[in-house]
C-alpha cells in the first residue's frame, strides 16, 4: 500500500508543476490560461503560480516524510476542490479553464487516496 500511496503523492505533485513554472515564464501564462495577461492580471497569474509552488513543497514532503501527509493532504484538497467549486460557480466555462477543470477532476483519484491514508486511525506500535 505504501507504494501506491508514494505514487499518488507523487502525481499529486506532478499535476502542480505546470502552475508553477508559470512563475518563471510569461509566454507560459498566455499557454496555460489562454489569456493576453497586462501586468495586473500577470501579476495576479505568477502570484499563482507562487501558490501553486507551495502545493508542490507540501507534495513533496509528503512523499518524504510522512508525519506532514495530513497538512499537505488538507492543502491540496483546498487547492483541487477550490478550483472545480470556483470553476463550477462560473458556469464551467470552455477553453483552457476546462482543461484545467479535468486535470483537477483526475486528480481527485490519488487525493482520495492520499486523504483515507494520512487520515485513517493508526494503530500502536504499528
Amino acid at each position: 500500500m505504501n507504494i501506491v500511496i508514494n505514487i499518488a503523492w507523487a502525481a499529486l505533485l506532478l499535476i502542480h508543476v505546470a502552475p508553477v513554472a508559470a512563475l518563471f515564464s510569461q509566454g507560459l501564462l498566455q499557454t496555460l490560461y489562454s489569456v493576453n495577461a497586462d501586468r495586473e492580471l500577470s501579476v495576479l497569474l505568477r502570484h499563482r503560480g507562487a501558490l501553486f509552488l507551495a502545493v508542490v513543497v507540501a507534495c513533496g514532503f509528503a512523499l518524504l516524510d510522512p508525519a506532514s501527509r495530513r497538512v499537505a493532504s488538507v492543502v491540496v484538497a483546498l487547492s483541487l476542490m477550490g478550483y472545480l467549486w470556483l470553476y463550477a460557480e462560473a458556469g464551467m466555462p470552455r477553453g483552457s479553464l476546462r482543461s484545467v477543470a479535468i486535470v483537477d477532476l483526475v486528480a481527485l483519484a490519488p487525493l482520495m487516496l492520499v486523504l483515507i491514508d494520512a487520515w485513517r486511525p493508526r494503530v500502536a506500535g504499528a
